[in-house]
């Protein structure tokens, strides 16, 4: 596995259930709130200082998960989609990216096919089944606990590109 993580140049995020612990708090008047591991943000947001393109395709709607990842830096957000490959077929193809360059993360069942399609499949470890079988790489973190932070900073030490002269206490979360 070690030999995958040299090529990445890419993460693809699944929310719920990877960046979040999928459980969501509905409130009286129907907003929708998740909480998000500021170690997955600090991890995300060196990751786009180094030059790492970071995407995030998911089924949730809610402006939080907006607000929260334009706060990290992320641009490429695709939220509401209910067919993920179609937006990560014309994501690749618009970033010109081979699928050795990419790790999705993914839990659920709707991560599967593009999960089938890059250089290196990761879930966490409360993923379904499904997803175990092809993933990669299992992290031992479940989601919402530090699951994009594990890969992110493997794929960087792998690279020699985790250490940042400056870094952003803040985590790069701004609201």
């Amino acid at each position: 596995m070690l030999d995958k993580l040299k090529h990445i140049t890419t993460f693809i995020f699944d929310v719920d259930g990877v960046l979040t612990d999928g459980n969501i708090l509905v409130t009286e008047n129907g907003e929708q709130w998740r909480t998000f591991n500021t170690k997955d943000g600090y991890a995300m947001q060196l990751a786009i200082k180094k030059g790492y393109n970071i995407c995030v395709i998911s089924g949730g709607t809610s402006q939080g998960i907006l607000k929260r990842l334009n706060g990290l830096g992320i641009n490429d957000i695709f939220l509401g989609i209910h067919h993920k490959k179609n937006i990560f077929d014309t994501y690749i193809k618009t970033k010109h990216l081979q699928p050795k360059e990419i790790v999705f993360v993914g839990d659920d069942v709707p991560d599967l096919a593009p999960m089938l399609q890059v250089g290196l499949a990761v879930c966490p470890a409360d993923a379904v089944q499904e997803i175990k079988e092809i993933s990669h790489y299992i992290s031992p973190y479940k989601g919402g606990a530090g699951v994009a932070r594990d890969i992110i900073e493997k794929i960087l030490k792998i690279q020699d590109k985790w250490l940042d002269n400056n870094p952003d206490a803040g985590d790069g979360g701004k609201f």
